[in-house]
């Protein structure tokens, strides 16, 4: 009995040893993740927040001129600002009505058959890298815009429409899984109260999944405004205001990448505050999600 005793108190302290060694890894990996933001906020904003206040806050954030090779420079990233948020509007525009419209087909109408060839090729839309998007885009998406409407195929309407193909694997997947979660309940429900099949879905499951929708279309926003290679290689690139979807514009990351390799004194700091208010325009759109969760609870 002595001997069972004493096997046992050295299982139990075995295991506990074990879990405190996996707890103080967890421990140390999360600080990892928290130091990483950290670091990166350092560097951001203390590379940034001193070029801004140079250049002045208000002059920087409404500028309408980004020239950096003028004497005197002028650094005003207004067009980089709203050409981001056209873009990304435009992306919205495409890409959440098609996303969430082929989530609820793939999760309540979908022929198993179908399924197991529509979901893979969804997943690989996902693997696709950036780089390939916008060889897709420059190849075929701006020659098409070029001979339908006579213009320079490199223009807003085609990186809002590259950008939206973009995020769908983001909003099918997410909003796949949401509508999945709801309890088969509701859908009964409806449908012995006399609801049709489509009813049921698009009035009784979509509402109640409303919660992982509206976070598919939050992330995909924030891959969205966050993208850059598919976009420098099909938007244009052109510093000045957004004169209509059919011209060219220049994003803040586009405007980041092109010019950070030979940029240098003011003008390096100068793209590091653009990075602060990009940063800021994340923190915007995580934050509204983390408020939109807590509203649903």
């Amino acid at each position: 009995m002595k001997t069972n005793t004493i096997k046992n108190k050295h299982y139990f302290n075995k295991n506990r040893v074990s879990e405190n060694i996996m707890r103080l890894l967890f421990f140390i990996a999360a600080l990892t993740s928290v130091g990483a933001v950290l670091l990166i906020c350092i560097f951001l904003f203390g590379n940034g927040i001193p070029a801004m206040a140079e250049i002045g806050i208000f002059k920087f954030l409404t500028g309408v001129q980004w020239s950096p090779t003028n004497v005197p420079p002028s650094f005003g990233i207004l067009p980089m600002i709203l050409g981001s948020i056209y873009t990304t509007a435009g992306a919205i525009v495409v890409g959440v009505p098609v996303g969430i419209l082929t989530a609820v087909y793939m999760a309540r109408f979908c022929d198993k058959r179908i399924y197991k060839c529509l979901k893979p090729a969804v997943e690989l839309l996902a693997g696709i890298p950036s780089i390939v998007y916008g060889f897709f885009g420059m190849t075929v998406m701006v020659p098409l815009v070029r001979s339908f409407f006579g213009v320079n195929g490199s223009t807003m309407l085609t990186a809002s429409v590259l950008l939206g193909i973009m995020i769908l694997p983001t909003i099918i997947n997410i909003s796949e899984s949401a509508i999945r979660a709801v309890p088969e309940s509701y859908y009964e429900g409806a449908l012995a109260l006399g609801a049709s099949k489509e009813r049921s879905v698009f009035f009784v499951i979509l509402p109640a999944a409303k919660s992982g929708v509206f976070a598919s279309v939050i992330l995909g926003t924030g891959r969205a405004i966050g993208e850059t290679m598919a976009v420098i290689m099909v938007a244009g690139n052109q510093p000045r205001m957004p004169q209509g979807l059919l011209r060219g514009v220049r994003t803040m990351t586009a405007n980041i990448v092109q010019e950070m390799g030979y940029a240098a004194g003011l003008h390096r700091e100068a793209l590091i505050a653009t990075g602060v208010v990009l940063f800021v325009f994340i923190l915007i759109i995580n934050l509204s999600f983390s408020l939109l969760k807590r509203r649903d609870k």
